[in-house]
């Protein structure tokens, strides 16, 4: 077998071409969920927190004062963007809760799915009429 060949078998498997749909609307989501968090959600909160904005909120750790966490990355000194981690926090918080939603919808369907009876199997299908025919004679043959 090729080289060729065997990798074309290899990622023409449906669970390898399952998996990079879900890598690429993964990543897609993730894109969503930054621009929500960083756009929609993280403006209000610092607003309503005296106009903080938490992508700038660091600690410098080498004792000096920066004007801002740019200031602090030009000067190659050691610093904790806190700030930063709360918005990436409040992101895998939202990311989780969505697959968490997920998961139990599936999970709900999938029980709807195994308490549902099972179906009735068809019906016999009605005797021909030359077995109609056949059970007529055979009656008429007992009852001789």
């Amino acid at each position: 077998m090729s080289l060729a060949k065997e990798f074309r078998d290899f990622a023409m498997r449906g669970n390898v071409i399952d998996l990079a749909v879900g890598i690429i609307i993964g990543g897609a989501f993730g894109k969503i969920v930054s621009s929500m968090v960083d756009d929609m959600i993280m403006p209000p909160v610092g607003k309503l927190l005296s106009g903080v904005d938490f992508k700038e909120l660091f600690i410098a750790l080498d004792g000096k004062t920066y004007a801002n966490l740019k200031a602090a990355k030009e000067a190659s000194a050691p610093y904790m963007a806190y700030g930063q981690f709360l918005n990436n926090l409040i992101q895998f918080v939202i990311v989780a809760f969505c697959v968490f939603l997920i998961i139990k919808a599936m999970n709900t369907v999938k029980k709807r799915m195994e308490n549902q009876p099972p179906p009735a199997p068809p019906a016999p299908p009605a005797p021909t009429a030359q077995e109609k025919l056949l059970v007529e004679i055979r009656d008429l043959l007992k009852s001789r």
